[in-house]
Formats: C-alpha cells, sequence, structure tokens
C-alpha cells in the first residue's frame, strides 16, 4: 500500500511539473507548487531570461548537458546586432541576420523555449513569473540586456530613431527609403531639412551607420535618382567625447574619423544633441540643424526586473555581480552580458557591453555549471580582450588586437571574416556573403525595398 502511494505521488509531482512548464497551470499554493514542481529527484531547471549573445550562447553550451534549460524571450529568433546597420541602410535583409531559436535547439532534448515578456521575479520562492504563465527555477540567468538611452529627454525618444532592434532598423530603412521618395515632391525651402541626417553617437554603431550612408549617397542614390542633386545631402555625426570610437586605441580613433571625413561625413565631436522636436537639432554648443531624420545610436541603459532589489542594481540599471557571475544578495540568481556590472582585477570598473564580452562570459558560467555537477570547484572569471573592430566603408576599417592595431584594406578583410564566422548558420553565412560579394563589384544593392506590415493592400 505504501508503495501505491509513493507511486501515485510520483506521478501526481510529474504532472504538476509538466503543467508548470506548459505554462498551464498558474494558480497554486506557491510553497506546495514550489516542492511539487522542483527536485523530487528530478534535474535542476536553469531559467535563462533573453535570447541575446550571453543567453543563447549559455544555452547553446547547456545542451546536452544534465541541466534542464528554459531560454525565454520575447522575440523567437536571435538578431546579430552588430549587421543590424546593414539592415537599416538596404544592404541586408532581417531574415539574414535573424535565426529561429526552435531551429537551434530543433534536435535538443534539455533545451526548452518559451516566447514570454518578462514580468517578475519572486526570488525568495524561486519562481519567474512571466506573461505566459509562471516557472519555479533552481537557477536564474538573467540576460536581458540592454535598451536605447535617451538620458530623459521626452522630445528625443518621442521623434529620433533607435536601433537596438530588427523591427527598429526595419522602420530605420523605410524611413530612410521613403525621405528620398518624399525629396521629390517638398518644396525648395523644406529640401535642405530632408537632406540632412543626423547621427547621434561615435561608437561602432554610429561609425559604421555614418560611413554605410555615405556610401549610399556616393554609389547608388543617383542611379536611383538621377534628376535629383544628391551634392547637397549631408550627414551628421554627433559625439559627445573628443573622438569617434572613444573606446578604442588613438590609431582607431583618429583613422575613423579621417576616413569619415574623407567620405564627407561632417564628424562633430565634443558636443551632444540637448533637444529634437522632429524638425529641428539643437546641440550644446547653440548649433541648430534643419533635420527631419535624426538617428539615436547614444547610449543604452540595462532593461530592468520586477523583484530585483534596489541594492543589486547600479549605474546605468546594470546588476552587479560577483566573478562567479552571481547577482549580489541573491542565491541562485545569476547576470551575464550587458545587464551584468563585474568588477574584477583587470577591469575594476566593470566590463564593455559588447557582445564579445557576453559570449565569453556565457561560456565561463556555462563550464561553471558543468564543473559544479563533476563536483568539481568553479573559477572565478576574467575577460581576455582578443579586441575590437569597426568598419567604416569598402576597404576602410580599425582593427585592435592585444598588442596592436592596423587599418585600412586588410582591417576591412578582417572585419568581414570575424562578423561572417560569428553567423550562426550555414546557410546564412552564404546569403550575407554573397550578398556582400555583390556589392562589392556593382557597388549597389537590390535591397531596397519598404517593407510594412499591414493587413490592407
Amino acid at each position: 500500500m505504501r508503495n501505491k502511494v509513493e507511486y501515485y505521488q510520483a506521478c501526481l509531482s510529474k504532472i504538476v511539473l509538466f503543467l508548470h512548464r506548459a505554462g498551464i497551470l498558474f494558480a497554486v499554493d506557491q510553497e506546495n507548487d514550489l516542492n511539487m514542481a522542483v527536485g523530487n529527484g528530478n534535474r535542476e531547471r536553469i531559467i535563462i531570461l533573453g535570447a541575446g549573445f550571453a543567453g543563447l550562447r549559455l544555452a547553446r553550451n547547456l545542451n546536452g548537458t544534465d541541466y534542464e534549460v528554459l531560454l525565454t524571450d520575447k522575440h523567437n529568433y536571435h538578431m546579430f546586432q552588430p549587421l543590424m546597420y546593414q539592415v537599416a541602410t538596404a544592404r541586408l535583409e532581417p531574415s539574414s541576420i535573424s535565426f529561429p531559436l526552435r531551429k537551434v535547439f530543433q534536435y535538443s532534448k534539455n533545451v526548452d523555449i518559451r516566447l514570454a515578456e518578462v514580468q517578475h521575479v519572486d526570488t525568495e520562492h524561486r519562481i519567474v513569473r512571466t506573461s505566459i504563465g509562471n516557472y519555479p527555477y533552481d537557477h536564474l540567468v538573467i540576460a536581458l540586456g540592454c535598451r536605447t538611452n535617451y538620458f530623459g529627454n521626452r522630445h528625443i525618444e518621442e521623434n529620433a530613431f533607435p536601433m537596438k532592434s530588427v523591427p527598429q532598423a526595419m522602420a530605420l530603412r523605410n524611413r530612410i527609403l521613403q525621405t528620398f521618395e518624399d525629396i521629390l515632391m517638398v518644396e525648395p525651402a523644406e529640401l535642405q531639412s530632408h537632406m540632412n541626417f543626423v547621427i547621434v553617437g561615435g561608437g561602432p554603431t554610429g561609425v559604421e551607420l555614418a560611413g554605410a550612408m555615405a556610401e549610399m549617397k556616393m554609389n547608388v542614390l543617383p542611379k536611383d535618382y538621377p534628376g535629383v542633386d544628391f551634392s547637397c545631402l549631408t550627414i551628421y555625426l554627433v559625439e559627445g567625447s573628443p573622438h569617434t570610437l572613444n573606446a578604442m586605441s588613438e590609431p582607431a580613433k583618429k583613422k575613423s574619423q579621417e576616413y569619415l571625413e574623407a567620405m564627407g561625413v561632417k564628424v562633430m565631436t565634443g558636443t551632444t544633441v540637448e533637444d529634437y522636436d522632429g524638425n529641428t537639432v539643437r546641440l550644446k554648443n547653440g548649433q541648430v540643424i534643419e533635420c527631419k531624420n535624426l538617428i539615436w545610436a547614444a547610449g543604452v541603459i540595462a532593461n530592468t526586473l520586477g523583484g530585483i532589489p534596489a541594492a543589486s542594481l547600479v549605474r546605468g540599471n546594470r546588476l552587479k555581480v560577483n566573478r562567479f557571475a552571481e547577482v549580489e544578495g541573491l542565491s541562485g540568481v545569476y547576470a551575464i552580458g550587458d545587464i551584468a556590472y563585474m568588477p574584477t582585477p583587470k577591469y575594476p570598473n566593470g566590463h564593455a557591453q559588447l557582445a564579445g564580452v557576453a559570449i565569453a562570459q556565457a561560456a565561463f558560467l556555462a563550464a561553471n555549471f558543468k564543473r559544479v555537477k563533476k563536483g568539481r570547484p568553479r573559477l572565478e572569471y576574467e575577460f581576455r580582450n582578443k579586441g575590437t573592430m569597426a568598419t567604416v566603408g569598402k576597404h576602410k576599417a580599425v582593427v585592435d588586437l592585444p598588442g596592436f592595431s592596423f587599418q585600412g584594406r586588410l582591417a576591412w578583410l578582417t572585419w568581414m571574416f570575424v562578423h561572417l564566422m560569428l553567423i550562426l548558420s550555414v546557410k546564412n553565412k552564404l546569403i550575407i556573403f554573397l550578398d556582400w560579394m555583390m556589392s562589392y563589384f556593382a557597388n549597389d544593392s537590390t535591397l531596397r525595398l519598404m517593407l510594412k506590415a499591414d493587413r490592407k493592400d
């Protein structure tokens, strides 16, 4: 009789666990819920919030392990952000830099996917509350990344164009292409405001976008609109620090600005945008630019998550973690990628919010999870910088490697090779490579399509 009771209890426990993981069973007493859904001889569950560079790499590295992994994101795809500017400038299609999550884990036996908005974390009972249900965890990894930071300026937020997601890149592409259609009809007095493009932020995103638009001005627009004089099309790049690519080496800073200015971009360093109402850009130095299109690439701020105590947050809403990636003051909660602030001996002020850092932290955390399963001690994290790079245009790029830097054609080829290798699927690698080769030889692309989602024709 006792064996039968234990058997039925075990079956009930498995049923409850299944319903929880399917997002079906929500309203159960939390304490009983936790006891029944976690443990009882089942594999430890790791919930990963966010499928960016950090979250996706962690899930991939834990694929095939003894952990049960649940990867959540509000999108059903991972996007390769470093090439987002090429989507915005009609060089690549969004599908070329986006990868379905379920395809990545199509044959996985321990990684599951849920599309959901994370609403709150109950760190006491170890439960994640989402838009589709509640999920208990043994270990929680926060990899929610960052969003665009407008520094509290509501006017800029309402009128500027950001570029942090595929939909935003597509919206920017549509706006750029529509602007060139509009200039055929505008009054002469309004022409220049349509011809002015202001890009705010002189980091890699801003520099690469400015270079791509300059090449579009030189090679593409005169052929698409032969009756329009594009000599008055002006691309401004506004940067608050003294240099473009301020986080890179001195040669890279200097050369990147030289490249941009040679391509006709007006680089304005040492100043910031104070306000923008959709028609007029006002700079801190007093200059005013009439402009219909302001593109904001000036900074990011970490995404927030309900249930995380304020004591765990530092500047920029980042989560302070120790060298094991554990969030300070919380048991079983980790943070990696852009959202994590991890001081180390080599990086006492934390690490840069770059893809390379996110990937390295994810690989490190996965290795520690595996070491724990084998009964081995965990290792402390220290980032090994393998280099940074940025491209400005055809044959124009800058690369910083440990100990030396180089620029020009070789740097440009290096940039292309590294980014191509980071693309997930062979199919996407081939598509991007072919698009790049056609663009290289023809100085043109055939992707200038305005695609707007609508139920009507």
